[in-house]
């Protein structure tokens, strides 16, 4: 028998991985269909953030009040976008705490999940029929999709596998949805010139029915893991108040430093967010073309993704941890800002983009989800949602309107402030680890 080579060996561990263990191969399935629902959408929702046609993007009552008031709309489409999503993620908030203290898991992961299918089958009407003012209503929508699905989705993962399965098998899960994120961009692509920009909502919804089907599998392994550790509480309601998830965040110092992690990470990736969407406005006007163009930069950024999460993340989180996985993508934002403050090329902005969102998702995040298998589910289902949703949109409304300051001074400066972030998301990233130390090894929650 030949030996193996050295891309062989991790795909044979891979393969072998999946055989071992069932709820592995439901929460690989589960992923890939809820990143590819989220990537056929993806590129519509920045083309919408990036239209030249204010008409597409806000109601006709909306731009004429503005109007009324000197205002031109058009040139703070981000900046408003941004700021009405972290109003909604404030009301949404205290609905999603209830949601959670009230009802147990087998009830509101379904209801989650049915709510955003039911409004895709609003958003195809809506595209459809051309109704003015869909681009803000899908942008303001897919951002809450995209947080919340993905909160309530890790937070799952965490019910239902130990520290150690997290550091071995977490990298394979993200390669899950590295695949159907590659996949997302592939469907539109192809798609969307021949069936149109509605249908990919009725196709995003058919994959989170199919969400729904391996929550409902996944249910059992979850049940059994708490009973293994003595506790029955996963079918049961969390309690305690709305604002609870909020308020642990205030008092717990590995939270607030999650926290402050996170406002930096969106630091960074909302200032190259902005300067990306100028370009993109600049030279694709047509809204079919801007979605083919963001389609492509997610393909790039997903293939790259994927090779890391396969062959390197399993490697580096099982035998030295967290740290190198924080670090090294903090490290490769600050090296990419500094080259695009020297240099600030359009090709740089979206090399820079390609590997900043890639550290991200195969090394970064999976990094910050192994934590939360050590620690008690209100953590995981209350403080996580409300770092992944209301902290989260507050840093996109900050920076999105600091981008807008800052950005009268040059493309310079903005890359320059984006380095001076990119040092707290390093730092940060540090103390997360070393808060992260003082945990159990094995708390059993």
């Amino acid at each position: 028998m030949l030996p193996m080579t050295p891309v062989a060996t991790p795909l044979r561990r891979f393969l072998d991985a999946l055989r071992e263990s069932p709820p592995l191969v439901w929460s690989f399935l589960y992923f890939f269909f809820l990143l590819s629902g989220y990537y056929v959408l993806r590129p519509v929702r920045e083309a919408m953030g990036a239209s030249a046609d204010v008409a597409q993007v806000f109601p006709p009552a909306m731009i004429a009040f503005f109007a009324q008031r000197g205002i031109a709309l058009g040139e703070f489409t981000l900046q408003v976008l941004f700021t009405c999503t972290f109003l909604i993620m404030l009301l949404l908030q205290p609905a999603y705490g209830a949601l959670v203290s009230r009802y147990p898991r087998r009830v509101f992961l379904p209801v989650v999940y049915g709510f955003f299918i039911a409004t895709l089958l609003v958003f195809y009407a809506m595209f459809d029929s051309g109704m003015p003012g869909r681009g803000m209503a899908f942008f303001l929508w897919i951002a809450v999709f995209n947080l919340f699905a993905v909160a309530v989705f890790w937070s799952f993962m965490a019910d239902i596998f130990s520290d150690v399965e997290a550091r071995a098998w977490y990298g394979y899960i993200g390669a899950a949805g590295t695949i159907g994120a590659f996949c997302g961009p592939i469907i539109t692509r192809m798609l969307v010139e021949r069936v149109g920009i509605p249908n990919l909502m009725l196709i995003a919804a058919s994959l989170l029915g199919m969400c729904v089907v391996c929550q409902v599998r996944l249910r059992r392994w979850a049940v059994q893991r708490e009973i293994q550790r003595g506790k029955k509480d996963g079918e049961k309601p969390l309690g305690g108040t709305v604002w609870a998830g909020l308020t642990l965040v205030a008092r717990e110092p590995l939270l607030r430093w999650m926290a402050v992690l996170m406002v930096c990470g969106v630091g960074v990736g909302t200032l190259l967010y902005n300067a990306q969407a100028g370009i993109v406005r600049a030279h694709y006007p047509d809204p079919q073309d801007a979605t083919a163009f963001y389609a492509n930069i997610d393909l790039a950024i997903n293939a790259l993704t994927l090779i890391v999460q396969l062959f390197v993340t399993r490697w580096l989180l099982s035998r030295f941890g967290i740290a190198p996985a924080l670090l090294i993508p903090a490290a490769a934002v600050f090296l990419g800002y500094c080259l695009l403050a020297a240099s600030p090329l359009p090709i740089l902005v979206a090399m820079v983009q390609i590997f900043t969102r890639s550290g991200e998702f195969c090394l970064h995040k999976p990094a910050r989800e192994t934590v939360y298998t050590q620690v008690p589910r209100e953590w995981r289902y209350k403080a996580g949602a409300a770092i992944d949703t209301v902290i989260y949109r507050g840093g996109d409304l900050v920076f999105g309107w600091a981008y807008k300051a800052i950005s009268v001074l040059g493309a310079t400066a903005v890359f320059g402030t984006g380095a001076l972030i990119a040092l707290g998301f390093g730092f940060s990233s540090f103390k997360l680890w070393r808060e992260q130390q003082k945990l159990p090894t094995k708390r059993g929650l």
